[in-house]
């Protein structure tokens, strides 16, 4: 089975040797995504502007692979303190529909660049 690689502007630059996104057959991987902007500037804030800017990265990578949000099919999401997840959880119905994509929730030590939110996607993508 071959990878392309997904890559776009519109999104935080992944480094020489990670891809910001990755097609394979029918399932696009979006490489885990915390809340800069495109340029590097980390958001600070609320779990919900936190949130706001990694979704707008996940579909921005999603958009250059022919996909959208609808198309997920399964989030995990890394968070340095469980505290945020009834916040995290009250934005996330807002960037899905129903049927939700599957989910896992990890808490963990710390993230890149300080940051306290990453979010990973999976999609499935029609393949005519």
């Amino acid at each position: 089975m071959t990878k392309q690689r997904v890559s776009t502007n519109d999104a935080p630059k992944a480094d020489h040797i990670l891809s910001q996104g990755i097609i394979s057959g029918s399932n696009v991987y979006v490489a885990g995504q915390i809340h800069n902007t495109a340029d590097g500037t980390m958001i600070e804030g609320s779990v919900r502007e936190k949130m706001a800017q990694i979704m707008q990265n996940i579909a921005a990578i999603l958009k250059s692979a022919d996909c959208e949000l609808d198309d997920v099919v399964k989030v995990v999401i890394y968070v340095t303190d469980m505290a945020q997840m009834p916040e995290l959880n009250e934005a996330y119905p807002t960037y899905f529909n129903e049927p939700y994509p599957v989910r896992e929730a990890v808490c963990v030590k710390e993230l890149p660049l300080g940051a306290t939110i990453e979010i990973s996607v999976i999609a499935a993508r029609d393949v005519a």
